[in-house]
């Protein structure tokens, strides 16, 4: 099994220059970013988690550019989205963006997407909470399009797009990993319909050999190899024993959490991560 880590790429933060370089250095795999283009200050969207919204939300660089800068200070480190919000994103540019990360990493990029969950936030964008997840879907499969085809193109009620040439195609074949957040039973309907992966939470009963059997119920199901799917776990618990029970269960990769801390205290948490590192 893989370790990686995931992090808000704040402009407070440590350079992700360094800490991808760090990273690598202790041997952790991957290195994953989420995203929130903005945060209005109306805050009508809980937050999940409860009680305020932590500072970091409002202060994250856009993760392609997080991304792109990670890969430069590296040679072999995976970068990816943790999770890019799709519908709140154009799918022409998003396509291109992705690409041209994959080309420049050499083929390192991993595509974490969702549905996301601040209403306001998505609002600004054009899109709706009730429809995000068509939204998410079409975008999803006009970008296939754009990656695969000489001339990609895509008709569906919320994305259309004529006949087109978009270059660079992706480093990786026929593209990187998709890779989907979420919990729920709808979540795997629509991991084995059109991504490659499961980017689960572990939840406080998360057992690993179950979630890896309801994943290849879902894929059996709809006819899906289970073999093209993979499941990475985020915020997973930092303990020896835990990763072992997820690598033993099957899970592709585990990430653990970089908090918002000063540069010191990253680095002195890296070096405890890569005690992990097997």
């Amino acid at each position: 099994m893989h370790i990686g880590a995931f992090y808000f790429p704040t402009d407070y933060g440590i350079d992700i220059r360094e800490l991808a370089k760090e990273m690598e250095d202790r041997g952790l795999e991957s290195l994953f970013f989420p995203e929130h283009t903005h945060i209005p200050t109306s805050r009508r969207s809980p937050f999940p988690a409860g009680g305020d919204l932590p500072k970091r939300y409002a202060h994250t660089h856009d993760p392609f550019v997080a991304c792109t800068a990670a890969a430069a200070a590296t040679t072999k480190l995976k970068i990816g989205t943790g999770i890019c919000l799709v519908p709140q994103r154009d799918p022409i540019v998003t396509a291109k963006s992705v690409a041209s990360v994959d080309y420049f990493s050499g083929g390192r990029f991993v595509f974490g997407i969702g549905g996301g969950w601040n209403v306001e936030e998505m609002e600004g964008h054009g899109a709706t909470y009730k429809t995000r997840f068509a939204m998410m879907r079409e975008k999803i499969l006009a970008m296939k399009s754009l990656w695969t085809e000489e001339a990609g193109s895509f008709d569906g009620e919320f994305v259309k797009i004529e006949p087109s040439w978009s270059w660079p195609k992706p480093t990786q074949t026929p593209h990187p990993p998709i890779l989907l957040g979420g919990e729920t039973d709808y979540t795997l309907k629509r991991v084995v319909d059109y991504c490659d992966g499961w980017y689960p939470r572990p939840w406080a009963d998360f057992d690993p050999a179950e979630a890896v059997a309801r994943l290849k119920r879902f894929a059996d199901e709809a006819g899906r190899d289970m073999s093209t799917l993979s499941i990475t776990t985020f915020r997973a618990k930092p303990e020896a024993q835990t990763l072992a029970e997820y690598a033993d269960a099957g899970i592709f990769r585990a990430l653990l959490e970089i908090p918002d801390e000063p540069r010191d205290d990253i680095l002195k948490r890296l070096d405890e991560y890569a005690k992990l590192v097997v």
